[in-house]
């Protein structure tokens, strides 16, 4: 069952902190780099190649990179990248989530093993 925040329109901050928050509640570490508003607007700083995914997740034997998307999102060339190449390395999980997802999310973040 879905929880009732599940049928909001969330943003994709408010979202980002639901998952956070379920990871954690299973024993999950997590990393989440957070945008800053600057003068040309959001920016995310990095080193390195854009399109990283939103979270990593890691909880032994699993590693799990998500992507997490609200409305209408979509992958941007740069995140389309990463995914490719994450989906090829053996024993990382990608996942790319939307709110919909949420009975997935919880059971994934459950599971002590790959799906």
């Amino acid at each position: 069952m879905k929880p009732v925040w599940a049928y909001l329109r969330l943003t994709e901050k408010q979202f980002t902190w639901q998952v956070l928050e379920t990871a954690e509640l299973f024993k999950w570490r997590a990393t989440h780099f957070r945008p800053a508003r600057t003068l040309k607007g959001w920016r995310t700083s990095i080193s390195g190649d854009a399109g990283f995914p939103n979270l990593t997740l890691a909880r032994p034997p699993r590693v799990i990179f998500a992507e997490l998307k609200v409305g209408k999102g979509k992958l941007s060339p740069d995140e389309e990248i990463w995914r490719e190449i994450l989906e090829q390395c053996p024993g990382i999980e990608y996942y790319l989530w939307t709110p919909e997802d949420w009975e997935e999310i919880e059971l994934v973040l459950r599971l002590k093993e790959e799906r």
